[in-house]
Formats: structure tokens, C-alpha cells, sequence
């Protein structure tokens, strides 16, 4: 609000001084014409995942993020100076730890306000949960964006590229968006080589409530761009998983996703009553891959491509 009333005044200023003058030169009506446009483009416009359209009249200098997701994109942007608060599920990268914390699922708006931010990046997933705690937010004068959620990889790109324009970081967001296409072409020409296509079996819950993902996922997306399949694809989004299908589908490779805070998954896997016969079983071919690189509509999702790769096709993919 400062900056606002701040080019107000020096507009009206400008104003009062041509008046002065009268009919100045037109070397100085030019000049001063190139500054209001000047200052007119600074202006920055974006819409948001709810098709609000948000407005700033500057770079914003204090971010706040209400997802994990939106972190790795600003400091990935080189944003982390920017970044004043985060979630309590923030774990990456490792100086995300020592921002302030606003609060996990339920955000703390009273801290969220006291923390002064330019922008708070909200995200589409919880914005009708969090839809009151946003509208007192936006009441309190703060600019809210919410990111679209997805699970498309192109559709990630548009994310970084929003993000990228709303704070000034067009050129970043352009390099990143075009190092993560880089990479995923190199991957999907090595899986050219694939011979013989594996089915694949990603647990992302274990037992006793065990679930899987479907077609429309990112995992499902990431099989497809690796030449595997998915053994649970004619299904889609997050399954509840019968056990009987999974025995039926006889996967070649099973992968979890929760081995950061399991580290038995393979054994109990190993031992899961039933599923002796299953060929991935038969071969110990199992493996662990961190959720955050396979969930999370960041950047990091290149990686998770590749710990996959790796774990379905080692002797095309592991160097």
C-alpha cells in the first residue's frame, strides 16, 4: 500500500511541475511520458488457478508458501531470500528449516499477517478448506495466489512459469521449465532401448490400509515415460487396493514410496502373506523411491523420473 500511495504522489508531482511550466518542451513531455510508462510496467498481472487475477505493483520481497511444492519452486528460483514463512511439512531444500513456520494443513493466519508478506502462494488443493482463512488474508490487504494442482508434468511447467512471472523471475522460470524438458527427453531416448516392457506396482500406503495410484498421476505418468506400465492402470487417482488384484496384475517390479519413514517396507513387502508367487517378490525386486520427488508439482519431479527408471530398468538406466 505504501509503494502505491508512494507512485501516487510522485505522479501528482509530476503533474503539478508540467503545470508549472505550461507548454514545456516536448523533449520534456516525452520524458516524462517514458516514466509513467515506465512505472505502468512494472505492474505485474497473473491469473491463478481460481481465475482471479492477481495484481502487484512490484516484485514481491516477503513470500510466504502454504504448500511444500511452492517452496521448491522459489528457491529453485532463487527466491529463498524472499521466502519469510513456510509449513511445518517443509523439508526441502535444507534452508527451508530455518524459516518461520505458519502452521501445516490449518495455517496460522495470525502469524501469516504478522510476518508482513508481499504475496502468500496458497494452493488449489486446500483452497476450500482453507477458503476462510484465505478471504482474512485478502481482507487484511495481502496478495493471494493460489497454484493450481495437477498431475500432469506439462501442466507443472505453466506452474513454474506463473510462479516465475508473479515475482519477477520470468528468465529463471524459462531456464528451469527448459532443463526439466532437457532431462526428460534424455530419459524417454534411453528408454528406447527397453526390449521388454516390465509391469510395475507403486504402493504409496502400506498395510494395513494399502493404496496405490492409477491412471492420471503423476506416477502412472512417469511409468509411461519410462516404457513400463502400470500395474493398476485401468484404474485412476489414489486406489484403495485390493490385494487380489495385485496378485492377479503379477507385477515384474514393485516400488514404495514410504521407505523415508518405514525402513522395513522391503521385508514386510517380502513377507506379505499371499503374494509369495508374485514375479517382483520371487526376484527381491523391490525398491524404495521418496514420495516428494514423485508427488510434489515441482521441479523435482525430473528426479523422481529417474530414481524409477533406475529401479524398474538398472542395466539401461544406472550407470
Amino acid at each position: 500500500m505504501k509503494k502505491i500511495i508512494g507512485l501516487l504522489i510522485i505522479l501528482m508531482l509530476s503533474m503539478v511541475f508540467t503545470a508549472a511550466c505550461g507548454n514545456g518542451s516536448s523533449t520534456n513531455q516525452q520524458a516524462e511520458k517514458g516514466q509513467e510508462e515506465k512505472a505502468a510496467g512494472n505492474t505485474i498481472k497473473v491469473k491463478d488457478a481460481l481465475g482471479d487475477e492477481i495484481q502487484l505493483d512490484s516484485e514481491p520481497e516477503r513470500i510466504i508458501s502454504l504448500i511444500p511444492s511452492n517452496t521448491e519452486i522459489l528457491f529453485e528460483l532463487g527466491l529463498g531470500k524472499e521466502v519469510v514463512g513456510v509449513t511445518d511439512f517443509d523439508n526441502y531444500p535444507e534452508e527451508a528449516a530455518g524459516k518461520e513456520k505458519i502452521g501445516g494443513m490449518e495455517f496460522n493466519v495470525e502469524k501469516i499477517i504478522s510476518l508482513n508478506p508481499d504475496l502468500v502462494l496458497a494452493h488449489e488443493s486446500t483452497a476450500v478448506s482453507a477458503k476462510e482463512g484465505l478471504n482474512q488474508l485478502r481482507d487484511a490487504g495481502i496478495n493471494v495466489f493460489v497454484v493450481r494442482d495437477t498431475q500432469k508434468i506439462d501442466e507443472v511447467y505453466t506452474i513454474i512459469d506463473n510462479i516465475g512471472k508473479l515475482t519477477g523471475k520470468t528468465e529463471e522460470a524459462e531456464k528451469l521449465v527448459s532443463s526439466m524438458k532437457k532431462d526428460l527427453e534424455e530419459i524417454k531416448a534411453k528408454a528406447e532401448d527397453v526390449q521388454e516392457k516390465k509391469k510395475v506396482y507403486v504402493e504409496v500406503a502400506p498395510s494395513p490400509d494399502i493404496y496405490s495410484t492409477g491412471d492420471k498421476t503423476f506416477i502412472n505418468e512417469m511409468l509411461e515415460l519410462i516404457n513400463a506400465e502400470n500395474a493398476l492402470k485401468d484404474q485412476e487417482g489414489w486406489i484403495a487396493v485390493n490385494q487380489e488384484e495385485v496378485i492377479a496384475a503379477n507385477p515384474d517390479v514393485i516400488i514404495t514410496t514410504y521407505g523415508y519413514y518405514n525402513d522395513k517396507s522391503k521385508e514386510q513387502l517380502l513377507a506379505r502373506a499371499g503374494w509369495q508367487d508374485i514375479n517382483a517378490i520371487k526376484d527381491e525386486n523391490v525398491h524404495d523411491v521418496h514420495s516428494d520427488l514423485v508427488t510434489r508439482t515441482g521441479p523435482r519431479l525430473v528426479e523422481g523420473v529417474e530414481e524409477i527408471a533406475k529401479s524398474v530398468y538398472p542395466e539401461i538406466f544406472t550407470e
